[in-house]
């Protein structure tokens, strides 16, 4: 029951990063503090579809 997910810079709004995540057991979104190569700071990636 796994699945993938993109996680988005809230800044610049670019998909940057694809994590896995169990759907039965974390039921809200991913975010997590990531460093955005595109704005080249460490922003809070937050999960998209």
């Amino acid at each position: 029951m796994r699945e993938i997910v993109s996680l988005q810079c809230p800044e610049c709004k670019r998909r940057n990063y694809t994590t896995t995540r169990n759907k039965k057991i974390q039921k809200e979104k991913i975010e997590q503090k990531k460093y955005c190569k595109f704005c080249q700071k460490h922003t809070l990636h937050k999960e998209i579809r």
